[in-house]
């Protein structure tokens, strides 16, 4: 029996895959999938919440906010990498906000939570949801990837990035 929840993770990870390179295919390929129980044995439960519920946290509550050294913000659910720190910036709305993703690491979908619609991205591996992206951010793409930092982890730049969650 298909629920609302694998639909939903079915469709929008066919309409990541359909805007994504070759080489991003292929790594999507990689998709992992995993029970509620098993999620939430690895991850805390506002992750949870965030990542497979929609959920968001509240603004200026995640330490990542002043995260501010060289590194790479990944996926807290299955350590994808997402994005670099460099094209992290100050947004002042509260959650981590970035100008430009990683190649490949996010997929999209439209959301209608507040009655209009939002481009609300997602871990193309996992199908986290992490935040929504705007069209009010600096150059140079003028875009804002407004995130749940409890959705993210931070690996400071000379550490070892996590092994990918399978």
């Amino acid at each position: 029996m298909m629920t609302k929840r694998s639909l939903l993770k079915s469709l929008s990870g066919w309409l990541a895959g359909a805007a994504l390179s070759n080489r991003a295919l292929a790594d999507a390929a990689l998709a992992v999938t995993k029970s509620e129980a098993e999620w939430r044995k690895l991850i805390s439960n506002a992750a949870y919440n965030v990542l497979f519920e929609h959920g968001t946290e509240r603004a200026g509550s995640s330490a990542l906010n002043a995260e501010k050294r060289p590194g790479t913000f990944v996926c807290a659910a299955c350590n994808q990498p997402l994005f670099d720190a460099a094209a992290k910036y100050e947004s002042g709305t509260g959650w981590p906000s970035f100008w430009q993703p990683l190649t490949g690491a996010l997929g999209t979908s439209t959301d209608f939570k507040l009655i209009y619609p939002r481009t609300e991205y997602h871990c193309v591996r996992c199908g986290g949801h992490q935040g929504h992206v705007f069209n009010d951010g600096p150059q140079p793409t003028g875009k804002r990837y407004c995130n749940n930092g409890v959705a993210l982890a931070f690996v400071p730049r000379g550490e070892t990035l996590p092994a990918l969650r399978t």
